[in-house]
């Protein structure tokens, strides 16, 4: 097709031609470079054209540029990736001696996600995993909804390999640590999985639950392994399994009331270094039988006014009955308003109770100093905490998933992600920071703080491969030791400088 006239004169490089494509557009007029000639046996010498250079829009000449990069973004988000990262490498030690480096990798990956971008679903995961370092931490990891839902599933069929990992960190509980086992439910609404069933309270609250069973480390704060049963599984027996199966051998166990230490003697007597401690109900026979009420001191820099008493008793057991003044007020003060409003008050039964409000006695297999016992179930709400954090910093309260074996890789992950988000928490407060705000904060904050991919490491506060980070965020970077900051000036010295001597000159002469 003929190139008008007009678009031929507009100016241009030397040695180029204008081709008509045809086509309406931007691109329709192309400017082509010549770059040879081709010489024809008995005919005139026929040039020989080469790539566009540019095109004509709007009567003037336009170079062509490059295509926008397809290799990857230039910049990513750096601080909340860079945040975990910093707390996560023996973790990714742990899971290389037991899984090849990718399904390594691909763990770490959706567990670092599901700390910084809480509630995520798989068909977010790669949006996110693109959009911050996470890519460049664990590079090569493929996150489609079918791939990671293929992952969940093989992951959850080798129970072998995340008992192997359980094991190693149960491994490497001390001795005199305190180990809390505890459980929460969380809702699952699938058809197609037998974890899910009716628990005691899904049947209230008219939804199906499965069970998660947690080992915490008292002293280290974090967890050591965990399980997943069905909702209605009573402690009893998820406990004794989950004993057995993560081969929990040394620590101190304290459950709840719902948890029988006669259920797993066998399992104490196979492990001598493994002891209990649990409270019994206080209509057991053994509080009358003991006198465990005729307490015999008050324990001593507990926050509280506690009564104690410790009592051996059959079996090389031992018994501890503790009366808080405070609690046995709040509970004295509760039992009156719902008589008043019930109006049923009767003062055999009033007596009978105050003798027992405030009171827990707990059974032992390991003598220990009272004020010890006390606090070890007394520190217990710490598990709480972790509960609480699991379900609403980390939103993690539904399964999200399907089948059974699906549901246990997720929740392979999800344990690693609580493990991760209790470091994050240890860290940031020793830092000072969540004296100035919340964990959710802090994390939306580093999260602000983006990076060029090509930066080198270590960063420093100073360089120039920051995108648009502002000042509080460094001085968060900074008090975490994830950026280097800028060198302070020596302190000038208080006062004005001293002048320098000067030589006497001599006094003008007079007259």
């Amino acid at each position: 097709m003929a190139v008008p006239e007009y678009i031929r004169m507009v100016p241009r490089p030397v040695n180029t031609i204008v081709e008509d494509n045809g086509r309406d557009g931007p691109n329709r007029f192309a400017v082509r470079e010549r770059v040879s000639i081709k010489y024809i046996s008995g005919g005139n010498p026929q040039p020989k054209n080469g790539k566009v250079i540019g095109h004509i829009r709007d009567g003037k000449y336009v170079p062509k540029q490059d295509k926008a990069s397809v290799s990857g973004p230039d910049m990513l988000s750096y601080g909340a990736s860079a945040f975990v990262k910093s707390v996560s490498e023996d973790l990714l030690d742990d899971l290389l001696e037991v899984y090849p480096i990718k399904e390594a990798y691909t763990i770490m990956a959706i567990a670092t996600l599901r700390i910084i971008k809480p509630s995520i679903v798989n068909g977010r995961l790669s949006t996110e995993y693109n959009r911050t370092f996470v890519c460049k931490d664990y590079p090569g990891i493929g996150m489609s909804p079918n791939t990671i839902s293929g992952f969940l599933q093989r992951l959850g069929q080798d129970g072998r390999k995340r008992r192997t990992f359980y094991q190693k960190r149960a491994l490497r509980v001390a001795r005199d640590h305190h180990v809390i086992i505890d459980g929460m439910l969380k809702q699952d609404t699938s058809t197609v999985n037998d974890l899910s069933t009716f628990s005691y309270k899904g049947r209230v609250k008219g939804c199906k639950d499965v069970s998660v069973i947690y080992a915490y480390d008292l002293e280290a704060m974090e967890p050591i392994c965990a399980e997943v049963f069905p909702g209605n599984s009573i402690d009893a027996v998820s406990y004794r399994s989950f004993i057995v199966d993560n081969d929990i051998r040394q620590g101190i166990i304290i459950a709840d009331k719902g948890f029988p230490p006669v259920r797993i003697i066998k399992e104490l007597g196979d492990r001598p270094d493994l002891h209990f401690l649990t409270p019994i109900k206080r209509n057991d026979a053994r509080i009358t039988n003991n006198a465990m009420l005729t307490f015999s001191g008050v324990l001593e820099g507990v926050g509280d006014h506690v009564l104690y008493k410790k009592q051996a008793i059959k079996g090389g057991r031992y018994l501890y009955s503790f009366k808080s003044s405070s609690k046995a007020a709040m509970e004295e003060t509760d039992y009156l308003k719902r008589r008043e409003q019930n109006h049923d008050f009767i003062s055999e039964k009033y007596e009978k109770k105050r003798l027992v409000f405030g009171v827990i006695v707990f059974e032992s297999d390991l003598d220990m100093d009272p004020k010890t016992a006390y606090l070890c179930y007394d520190e217990r709400w710490i598990l709480e905490l972790v509960f609480k954090q699991y379900k609403n910093d980390q939103c993690l309260d539904q399964t999200n998933v399907q089948g059974d074996f699906s549901l246990m890789g997720s929740e392979f992950i999800n344990f690693i992600s609580t493990v991760l988000t209790c470091r994050l928490i240890q860290k940031a407060r020793d830092a000072g920071l969540l004296n100035k705000m919340s964990y959710k904060d802090l994390m939306d904050d580093l999260s602000s703080a983006w990076r060029m991919v090509d930066a080198p490491a270590p960063p420093h506060s100073d360089d120039s491969y920051w995108v648009h980070t502002i000042v509080s965020v460094f001085e968060e970077l900074e008090t975490l030791g994830l950026s280097i900051p800028v060198p302070k000036p020596a302190p000038k010295k208080r006062g004005r400088p001293k002048k320098e001597p000067t030589e006497p000159k001599p006094n003008r002469p007079r007259g």
